[in-house]
């Protein structure tokens, strides 16, 4: 099992990250692989002469007590990278003492902070006037639907421009918003109750659950926790899964087309449920990074540090 880790390791190489891309300084060099490995000394010993010899040999980083690679240097981006840039959250789901701070938390590290509209929308021109300030827009279901044609008007245009959109909803009825966003903008949706509450594993030989090896948002992850009760996403040939739950359900899925990204998330409770299980920190970390989508921004989402870093560097 750890030669096929490995061999997975060595191919995680992904288009977009291969792409003509000037501001790789921006992502760990582990970007989009999940088993992480580094060269280490090892003391070898003949067995005929006794002679001994050090070589280097390719070993797992150390990892956390779920077994996903320990430290911030193995997210997909480098701490404080975004720094300056808004994450605007229409938090519309606020039961069971759901108050954002565990994500909020977390994506400071990144740079990101948090302007949040919570337990109902702004006006679709205050929304507007935050987008405007804003390198994306995460939306966190209720279950009922408050957002309005004025409002899906102003998501659209701000999607339309190449900003991103994390979508999450829940178990029924908990995808109201999050049904009527993703089907105007990606004509997909998520029904469903099923149980989960488990953490699952890298997907490996062919399985339908568990962690979509090799993209960027899975950087370092070979674990994740995959919410208590979760919604299940429908087929849609333009997403990408990320996440299967161990229902064999997709519970998380990827869109990336014309320059455009989007997450779709059926299992929000994990953002502040059992947040200390596999992977939820670094999962939330590496989706912001990739929804503030630099590769299309450039140094204009980037912080200061990262671009002197590469003025030094030229």
């Amino acid at each position: 099992m750890k030669t096929t880790y490995y061999l997975i390791a060595t191919l995680a190489v992904t288009m977009t990250f291969a792409a003509n891309f000037s501001f790789a300084q921006a992502y760990n060099k582990c970007a989009s692989r999940n088993v992480i490995t580094e060269s280490a000394p090892v003391m070898y010993v003949d067995p005929v002469s006794g002679a001994t010899e050090t070589r280097m040999e390719e070993r797992e980083v150390s990892a956390d007590s779920y077994g996903n690679a320990q430290g911030n240097q193995y997210d997909l981006a480098v701490d404080g990278a975004f720094d300056g840039q808004t994450i605007a959250v229409l938090h519309l789901y606020t039961g069971e003492g759901f108050d954002f701070e565990l994500p909020k938390n977390a994506l400071a590290e990144k740079g990101f902070s948090v302007y949040r509209w919570m337990n109902q929308p702004p006006t679709a021109e205050v929304l507007k006037e935050g987008l405007d300030k804003s390198c994306q827009l995460w939306i966190i279901s209720s279950s009922m639907q408050m957002l309005t044609k004025e409002h899906m008007a102003v998501i659209k245009e701000f999607f339309d421009a190449g900003k991103g959109v994390y979508i999450w909803g829940d178990n029924q009825p908990y995808y109201a918003d999050a049904n009527y966003v993703a089907r105007e903008l990606i004509g997909v949706e998520m029904t469903g109750n099923t149980m989960g509450n488990q953490v699952v594993n890298l997907m490996m030989g062919g399985s339908k659950i568990g962690v979509m090896p090799n993209h960027l948002i899975t950087t370092g992850l070979q674990h994740v926790y995959e919410g208590i009760t979760i919604a299940t996403l429908s087929d849609n040939e333009d997403l990408q899964p990320l996440i299967y739950g161990s229902a064999g359900n997709l519970v998380t899925a990827a869109y990336e087309k014309n320059g455009k990204r989007l997450i779709l998330d059926g299992g929000f409770t994990r953002l502040f449920i059992n947040w200390d299980t596999a992977g939820t920190g670094r999962y939330v970390k590496n989706a912001a990074a990739w929804l503030v989508n630099v590769e299309k921004f450039g140094e204009d989402v980037l912080s200061e540090a990262i671009l002197k870093e590469e003025l030094i560097e030229e």
